[in-house]
């Protein structure tokens, strides 16, 4: 069965908008009790889809489940068992957290909620609303949480920072364009040319990837499907699709340490407020307001209308020697925003000559994979009270209260998506071939094999020898996480069906 054209009344509405316009939020922990009083209550649910309305909502509740949470409703083992590895091992596991980096005070041990089976929750309520607007929406929802057979084991709120994460920096600047329409050529061809455009079958399942293939998923017979609640599988004729239109979400909790960051930063530079924030920014590899360092402001961008240029239209390609962008500042450790193959002319013959591997202007072209097949949409959010730079040097970089960030992306391939770019990215010291090197924002300072620092961070110098600062302590702690699988509505409306004990 083709499906030519998206239904957004199947897509949680999270997918497609972020709720960016609903400041306020919260996240609901909770735990199946009586599955059949939670299926009921999953009829009543009114969960907010992706449809454009004319008059934008001022309320949206979204659902998500863990693993455990939909074998918990009632799902069937034979369904359950067909979702992703990492999914079903979790977050928490050990091997992974390796790679991850969620070791040493990052340690699943030592998260507050999601670091083991037993902590871990069977589902996820996200509720947004407007300012003014979230309480007595949140007080309605738990007090009916009993008599849905559910239980509350957390409640994460949020903060608005007006549009800046708690080290200051303007947030949400970086984001792929997704390609609800279907123009991209899935064709299995190598991209000579970074693009923003991303296949809709990287964010949801049941639909073509990068590599134009389908995702594996739950597929199911159709005498499983006897109502027919469920669309039918695109790849798989005679097959119902569990997970089409859903998607899996991180959600990672991590406290940031203002304070400690900027503390950090002023003792470098002797208390240069100039200097302290350029650092800051080297680091970061934006600017504050959310200028790329990569790209002069006078530079143009080929296809881009001077007046029409934002924050997020450049490539490295203008700044190969990492001279105004650091290798390993963070925005270009998270999208090194590179092509199948290294930069060079267009046209057969260069093309030719790339992939025999000649032509290249550097190694490095060589050292990062392809961005296309690793990216994700973020929707995370601020929590906390903000922490003026000038109160978090004056403290002696001590802090009081907690701030940080809820952490949330989708992503139809949890390995090759989000743990590529946590492991193989930011939490590596040997990305773009540097060495004793990890994130300089998010990176945890362990030592890792055969490398006994990771808390260095190289500045590249037009000329001469490169800067390095040393030292840097972490200024990121994970407090709590969890894979989620954020289902479409059709799935949800299946799951409320189920008939089981």
């Amino acid at each position: 069965m083709k499906h030519s054209k998206i239904d957004f009344k199947d897509v949680q509405g999270l997918v497609r908008y972020g709720y960016g316009r609903l400041p306020e939020s919260c996240f609901l922990l909770l735990e199946i009790i009586s599955p059949r009083a939670a299926r009921d209550w999953l009829k009543t649910l009114d969960v907010a889809d992706a449809e454009e309305l004319s008059t934008p909502p001022d309320f949206a509740l979204q659902v998500a489940f863990t693993h455990s949470g939909l074998r918990k409703i009632g799902l069937s083992s034979e369904i359950a068992d067909q979702f992703s590895q990492e999914f079903k091992t979790g977050i928490y596991e050990e091997s992974r957290s390796k790679r991850l980096g969620d070791v040493g005070e990052n340690a699943p041990r030592e998260w507050q909620w999601g670091g083991d089976s037993d902590n871990t929750p069977h589902l996820m309520l996200m509720l947004y609303s407007v300012k003014g607007g979230l309480e007595a929406r949140k007080n309605a929802t738990v007090d009916g949480l009993s008599s849905a057979g559910l239980a509350l084991r957390g409640c994460l709120t949020s903060a608005d920072f007006g549009g800046v994460e708690p080290f200051g920096f303007k947030d949400g600047i970086s984001q792929p364009t997704v390609d609800w329409d279907g123009k991209r050529k899935l064709d299995g061809r190598d991209e000579l040319e970074y693009g923003n455009l991303v296949a809709l079958g990287e964010f949801l399942l049941g639909h073509r990837n990068e590599y134009g293939k389908y995702t594996d998923r739950p597929l199911l017979d159709l005498a499983n499907d006897p109502r027919g609640i469920l669309a039918e599988a695109e790849d798989k004729p005679g097959k119902k699709d569990f997970a089409f239109n859903g998607t899996y979400l991180v959600f990672r909790q991590l406290q940031q340490h203002v304070g400690r960051f900027w503390k950090f930063l002023d003792d470098q530079v002797g208390g240069d407020r100039s200097e302290r924030q350029r650092l800051a920014e080297l680091m970061v590899g934006r600017k504050m307001g959310g200028e790329a360092l990569a790209v002069k402001s006078s530079s143009p961008i080929p296809g881009i209308d001077s007046d029409k240029r934002d924050a997020n239209q450049f490539t490295f390609s203008s700044d190969p020697d990492g001279t105004r962008c650091p290798f390993g500042a963070h925005v270009r450790r998270a999208n090194p925003r590179n092509a199948d193959l290294p930069d060079g002319t267009r046209g057969l013959l260069s093309k030719l000559i790339r992939t025999l591997g000649f032509g290249g202007k550097g190694f490095r072209g060589d050292l990062i994979s392809s961005v296309r097949f690793h990216r994700i949409l973020r929707r995370g959010v601020e929590y906390g009270e903000p922490l003026p730079v000038n109160d978090a040097i004056k403290n002696g970089g001590n802090e009081i209260g907690e701030r940080g960030l809820h952490f949330i992306c989708l992503n139809a391939n949890i390995s090759r998506q989000f743990e590529f770019i946590q492991g193989a990215w930011l939490s590596s010291t040997k990305f773009d071939g540097m060495t004793e090197e990890s994130d300089p924002i998010i990176g945890n300072r362990e030592a890792v094999s055969e490398c006994p620092f990771t808390n260095s961070f190289s500045i590249p110098q037009e000329a001469g020898l490169r800067r390095r600062i040393s030292g840097i302590p972490a200024f990121i702690t994970v407090r709590g996480g969890s894979y989620f699988f954020l289902p479409g509505i059709r799935a949800l409306r299946y799951l409320s069906s189920l008939e089981t004990d």
